[in-house]
């Protein structure tokens, strides 16, 4: 049975970096793209950014700013999200999801789009990132 498990939530003040981790188990070859969604308190959930494994192409969500990366080793059967000059409105939980098809936004390189819950068929259970002002 596959399975997504995120790392590297934790407590940082303002204008600090994190890396998130999410590690793939089972049978993983199916999957064609992996994204990262976020979701505070009161708020729904968020996509942030999504990769195609097989090609590397990434895209974003355009509404936020520069601060997130979306990468992957391929060898370590992981997905990374780095996120730069954190504010305390990124203060959520913050998800890996797995998907075995290619969203239109991932079809090329440079086209826009956040994540959409839809095109994600298998979720981790989250690791809480907490921003002290």
């Amino acid at each position: 049975q596959d399975q997504l498990v995120e790392s590297g939530g934790g407590s940082v003040p303002a204008g600090g970096s994190l890396s998130l981790s999410c590690e793939i188990s089972g049978y993983t070859t199916r999957f064609r793209c992996m994204g990262w969604f976020r979701q505070a308190p009161g708020k729904e959930r968020e996509g942030i950014a999504s990769i195609r494994l097989d090609t590397n192409v990434t895209a974003y969500n355009p509404s936020l700013s520069g601060r997130f990366t979306i990468s992957q080793d391929n060898t370590k059967r992981a997905v990374y999200l780095h996120i730069d000059n954190l504010d305390p409105e990124d203060s959520a939980l913050y998800y890996c999801a797995a998907g075995t098809g290619v969203p239109w936004y991932l079809m090329v390189p440079g086209r826009p789009g956040p994540p959409r819950r839809g095109d994600f068929s298998h979720w981790g259970q989250g690791t809480q990132v907490t921003v002290s002002s």
